[in-house]
């Protein structure tokens, strides 16, 4: 171990050497603890008996014959105001399911990857559809009826992957699993960061089922938890009896979750979080993480208004540049609700480094959209056309995550305006005008069948639901939408360069009509949407003498909506003296597709 690149806070693959590493006589175990008087090591191999270990350079060592994989352990702290606090291993690679919190050894090269093919082909996907399924392992499916019934990580792989393949969906992406003590927290408050939770298994389980995701096609996404960690005094917290990761005691120590933030001009919590970040994806061959928070690391606890901080931001700047060079085919994703410029620059040229950053703002603006009853929807007209006004600032994902189905705020369903079966053909055409919107996609799991319930992390998807015939042919809709965004180049090539969009109509916010071109790959796709609440007509100039050729409807009538299959048909335009221009009827709350061609005389 180079100390020399620890002390700098250059390393990236502290968990090489930190934490506990099976040997031939036993396990070798290492940790840093500058300020503690002295350490010991217990755990199931000596009865929990303390096993003094060597200190040099603010580490502390000690090989330990005849311990061994799968064994329980803890580190003593000794701290030089003489108590002994008994901690986690901050590098442990496996934890007991709470409430017990011992570390337990493990021994990453157990598990072969057979992912090499996808791996040799994988990419950011920035001219590949990107379309996200978050989901939370715990609560997608259950055994039994029972909290804690949960599927193994590679049990559940051979339920998800069909379904995940069935709705055209290329990534799953996990809400934390990293070890955390309280299910209620989701996994966004960590004890154990480079633990995969025991609720599910093992590091290897975790690691089949990535490798499973991989060779049916289909990548992983880790959540990923770099600027806070929890209280609980046995993990990061007064490591050494100092506050060795996080702030001192001050106004800006504690988060609005009550957790700590760490202090990233500290080496030591600069070199365990980018290490840890290197470590999903090097281990475990996640394709990318999606980065929690990180208006909280921008500002001053995420407050603008209190100012940059300079020591998570250059920490930012630094992670992410190094994870590009060791992983240059990963995709780094911001959750950031802030206008902080250049989320998705490259380091190197002022930029924080992510790839993508979720697209708050349409999100928030587009639910408010379908909140406003439509009759007033035409003073909310802006709240569809401003997205464009601002995309291409940065690479934006447009999401609609856990956070828009929890806590009183409804589920994506409940928030569209009017009764039960008003709610539907809404919904539908939302997700249309999602989907063909510039901008990879992020849903949360149960949107796809319309779940009218909030998310509860102790409960299954409502997946009954998919007996009635609204629920069951809302999820065929979303599975052809799916299909479609990754079959038409349109949708998902190029769409970060200004000349793949064109809006058609944008102005018309009388009738609530929008009409936009997706264009790429010498493709061009027609986008129209009626989102009043009567049904519209209208009249739309065209660039050429076109053939629209329709590929989906969001009201057609095997997807429980009013327009019999056999009315939907091509349109063309036709010349007069406005040149070419072509009618449109859409009935309420609508949207249709089309391919565009030119005419044939």
């Amino acid at each position: 171990m180079d100390k020399n690149y620890f002390f700098d806070g250059r390393m990236f693959d502290a968990f090489e050497y930190m934490g506990a590493h099976p040997t031939e006589r036993g396990v070798f175990f290492r940790t840093y603890a500058p300020n503690a008087q002295k350490v010991a090591v217990t755990g199931s191999f000596n009865d929990w008996y303390p096993y003094q270990m060597t200190f040099e350079d603010g580490f502390w060592t000690a090989e330990v014959e005849g311990a061994k994989v799968g064994d329980l352990y803890k580190f003593i702290i000794y701290t030089r105001n003489g108590e002994q606090v008994q901690h986690c291993d901050p590098y442990g690679f496996g934890m007991q399911l709470r409430p017990e919190w011992a570390s337990v050894v493990r021994d990453l090269s157990e598990y072969k990857f057979t992912d090499s093919e996808w791996l040799s082909k994988r990419d950011k996907n920035f001219d590949r559809p990107l379309s996200i399924y978050e989901l939370h392992l715990g609560s997608w499916k259950k055994k039994g009826e029972g909290e804690t019934d949960w599927y193994s990580y590679d049990e559940i792989a051979d339920l998800l992957i069909p379904y995940l393949k069935e709705h055209g969906y290329t990534h799953a992406e996990f809400m934390p699993l990293s070890e955390h003590p309280a299910d209620i927290s989701w996994g966004y408050q960590n004890t154990g960061f480079y633990a995969p939770t025991s609720r599910y298994g093992t590091a290897a389980q975790l690691m089949a089922l990535i490798d499973k995701l991989h060779n049916a096609g289909i990548g992983a996404i880790m959540d990923f938890v770099p600027v806070h960690f929890a209280l609980d005094e046995y993990a990061l917290r007064d490591f050494d009896g100092t506050p060795l990761y996080e702030y001192p005691d001050s106004d800006v120590s504690i988060s609005e979750w009550g957790t700590c933030y760490f202090l990233f001009n500290k080496p030591a919590s600069a070199v365990f979080m980018q290490s840890c970040a290197n470590y999903w994806l090097e281990k475990y061959h996640f394709d990318g993480l999606r980065m929690d928070a990180i208006s909280r690391a921008i500002y001053w606890m995420g407050d603008p208004s209190r100012g940059v901080n300079p020591n998570s931001v250059d920490f930012l700047k630094r992670m992410n540049s190094g994870l590009q060079k060791f992983h240059p085919d990963c995709m780094l994703i911001a959750e950031d609700s802030t206008a902080f410029p250049k989320i998705t620059t490259p380091a190197q040229y002022g930029g924080l480094g992510f790839d993508y950053k979720w697209d708050l703002g349409w999100m928030n603006d587009t639910l408010n959209y379908f909140r406003t009853p439509p009759i007033m929807r035409k003073g909310a007209h802006h709240l569809i056309t401003f997205s464009m006004a601002y995309f291409y600032n940065e690479r934006y994902l447009l999401e609609l995550s856990h956070d828009e189905n929890v806590h009183g705020k409804a589920a994506v369903i409940q928030k569209m305006w009017g009764d039960y079966e008003d709610k539907f053909p809404q919904a539908r055409a939302m997700y249309t005008y999602m989907y063909t919107h510039p901008g990879k996609k992020l849903n949360f799991m149960g949107g796809e069948f319309a779940q009218f319930r909030e998310w509860d992390e102790k409960k299954e998807q409502d997946w009954f639901m998919l007996k009635y015939p609204m629920h069951e042919s809302f999820d065929r809709y979303m599975k052809k939408l799916g299909e479609l965004y990754a079959a038409m180049p349109a949708l998902h090539c190029a769409e970060y360069d200004p000349s793949t969009f064109e809006w058609l109509m944008a102005d018309n916010c009388d009738q609530n009509f929008f009409v936009y071109l997706r264009k790429a790959r010498g493709q061009t796709v027609l986008c129209a949407f009626n989102f009043s609440g009567a049904e519209q007509t209208v009249r739309i100039n065209a660039r050429e003498p076109w053939l629209l050729t329709p590929l989906i409807h969001s009201d057609e009538q095997t997807y429980s909506g009013t327009v019999r299959h056999e009315d939907i048909r091509p349109v063309e335009t036709h010349k007069d003296i406005d040149g070419e221009v072509f009618t449109l009827t859409l009935p309420r709350f609508s949207g249709e597709l089309f391919e565009v061609t030119l005419r044939k005389f």
